[in-house]
């Protein structure tokens, strides 16, 4: 008879040392596929502590609390084999461990062998790498525990795990090994940051491609959530078997768990049944649902009463305020309201307006060098959106600064002389009762910066940087402009049509003035393509020039480079004090999840002179 199981992969939402919540949500897993007769289930990497607790990891406390709450859930793993992710400390060294429990018995704790430690992930100083081939005895709470590179029989099929990074090492993946052990399935309990259009990858070279090259089934879970603040996880559900993808889930579920269920012929491959798939993958729905899942998460678990904006009527700030509605849209379609308003500690609200209404409150603070077509803006979008609109003029404000200043210095200040201090006074006014307001209404106050401002250190501290939260400073300009569009005309958000016939200026100079963002810095796409180069793939300035020049001079090009990388140099204080940003893209300039650079430096000054020999 041919060997024939259901296989289950779990994801749930998790929150660092949220013992209560992190074990309901893995016991309702279990529960979930307990009822739909799954024989194994995966479920993610640290799904009991969550991934994210960072030097937390360090402290002998937290791996012994999670042996402890591991306890709760072995009586629930009966008729069942679960893999639950937790860490394992001995000998004064903290492990990354995957923890099979089969029939209310531990049979083992697999370590993880290859240790995430580039871009967003700093593993190898939280945890140790396990040798391959090494397996120990431990005591734990007087039960000896075999832990290390171990395989499993259960259900008459032999598995093991390559958990997370594993699976991103290609010379070092443990399925090598465990192909020559005889294993039938690969389980891959993950924690593996959202990124616009990485779970295509995770497709192919982890699951599709592991299973091929190890000639066995391959499952995937991953995480679920903002789980710490920064980081989203999209509870990526993934079976493949020998080369062939199975099946997917839907991901960036708002649930507190989802579990998907493949029931595999480990003897017939090619009876195995492959699933449709109708997960959406393309980049500005990622974004949304990306966006609405991380902003749902913060506000729940911060415990804050909602957001505040400063509504200027530009791209970013609109940004902010449509992502914020289509949260509350995405997640009221999928929670239902009596599930939603319990999150959001709303009552008796039954549409998506009325709900806005009460979590976003904007503000559009002008002064006289505001626009009436930017105050248009920004009231016709609250208004589409639903959310509680207010604006006024900090004119008197910025005149009282100025006023003592000039008195301090004895000598009026001017645009020719001083142009750059009196647009920052200006956006540094508008954050005092800005932040009075969010205190007042226990709010959370989003900042409005974007990525190609970061780059370039285009943002006033203590002005439009102010607030705890930076929803879009993952992202660049180019990509703000285009997803704007994008929502009017596909989610249906006709309130932005004035913004998006806007040219992006951040009005702080008179308007006879003409300002405008390009004008001030360079073409928003230029500035994208030299981040690129510069930051994510690490060139020498010479080395940009002569990629985007296509060998053909260009006086103009080479003065956008050394702008962007002077500016970069200049402005790494300012990224240090970005509020903490959602990561939504490969690229990332927040230097505390992404991008490390010195505060002070040599400024590239002497490649940048290299630029003029060319």
């Amino acid at each position: 008879m041919d060997r024939v199981l259901k296989i289950g992969g779990a994801t749930v939402n998790q929150t660092p040392f949220d013992w209560e919540s992190n074990v309901a949500n893995i016991l309702s897993a279990i529960s979930a596929a307990k009822e739909q007769q799954v024989a194994i289930l995966c479920l993610p990497e640290l799904c009991l502590t969550g991934y994210g607790c960072e030097d937390v990891f360090l402290s002998d406390w937290l791996s012994a609390k999670a042996w402890k709450h591991l306890q709760e859930i072995i009586p629930h793993c009966e008729s069942i084999t679960v893999c639950i992710g937790l860490p394992v400390r001995f000998g004064g060294v903290t492990y990354n461990g995957a923890c099979v429990i089969s029939d209310r018995k531990i049979l083992g704790v697999t370590l993880k062998q290859n240790l995430a430690r580039d871009g967003v992930h700093y593993e190898p100083r939280w945890f140790d790498a396990w040798p391959s081939g090494s397996v120990k005895e431990i005591e734990v709470d007087g039960q000896l525990i075999q832990v290390g590179d171990l395989i499993y029989e259960t259900n008459g099929i032999k598995f093991g795990f390559e958990i997370c990074e594993d699976a991103w090492r290609k010379e070092k993946r443990p399925g090598y090994k465990l192909q020559e052990r005889g294993v039938d399935l690969i389980l891959n309990p993950s924690a593996s940051h959202f990124a616009m259009g990485k779970s295509v990858l995770r497709e192919k070279e982890v699951a599709i491609d592991g299973s091929k090259i190890f000639n066995c089934a391959y499952v995937f879970t991953n995480l679920l959530g903002n789980e710490a603040g920064r980081m989203i996880y999209d509870g990526d559900i993934i079976f493949a078997q020998h080369g062939r993808l199975l099946k997917i889930n839907d991901r960036l579920s708002l649930k507190p768990f989802n579990v998907q269920v493949c029931e595999i012929n480990f003897d017939k491959p090619e009876l195995t049944e492959i699933h449709t798939n109708t997960d959406n993958k393309k980049a500005n729905e990622e974004l949304a649902r990306a966006t609405s899942l991380a902003l749902f998460d913060y506000l729940r678990k911060s415990k804050a009463k909602g957001f505040v904006l400063s509504l200027s009527g530009g791209a970013d700030s609109s940004l902010c305020a449509v992502l914020v509605s289509e949260m509350v849209r995405r997640a009221s379609d999928e929670l239902g309201w009596e599930e939603f308003n319990k999150a959001m500690g709303l009552m008796g609200i039954t549409d998506a307006k009325s709900a806005v209404g009460k979590l976003l409150t904007c503000a559009y603070q002008g002064t006289k060098n505001s626009s009436d077509t930017t105050l248009t803006a920004a009231r016709e979008l609250a208004s589409s959106i639903g959310a509680d609109f207010h604006s006024w003029l900090i004119d008197t404000e910025v005149e009282s600064y100025e006023n003592k200043i000039e008195t301090v210095l004895g000598r009026k200040l001017s645009w020719e002389n001083d142009d750059i201090a009196k647009q920052n006074i200006q956006a540094r006014s508008r954050s005092p009762i800005i932040w009075l307001l969010a205190n007042l209404k226990q709010s959370i106050l989003l900042t409005t910066s974007n990525r190609s401002e970061g780059d370039v250190g285009y943002a006033t501290m203590d002005g439009d940087t102010s607030g705890s939260l930076a929803p879009i400073a993952g992202l660049d300009k180019p990509f703000v402009i285009q997803w704007l569009k994008w929502a009017e005309k596909e989610l249906g958000y006709i309130g932005l049509r004035y913004v998006n016939q806007l040219q992006p200026t951040a009005e702080l100079r008179p308007q006879e003035r003409t300002q405008t963002d390009e004008k001030d810095l360079m073409p928003y796409s230029i500035l994208a393509e030299i981040e690129t180069l510069a930051i994510e793939e690490r060139k020498a300035p010479i080395d940009v020039y002569a990629i985007l020049s296509n060998g053909k001079a260009d006086q103009q090009l080479k003065e956008y480079i050394k702008k962007f990388f002077r500016l970069w140099s200049a402005n790494q204080w300012k990224r240090e004090r970005l509020a903490p940003s959602f990561h939504l893209d490969d690229i990332n300039v927040d230097p505390r999840s992404w991008c490390r650079f010195p505060i002070l430096s040599g400024g590239f000054a002497e490649e940048l002179k290299e630029l003029d020999n060319v």
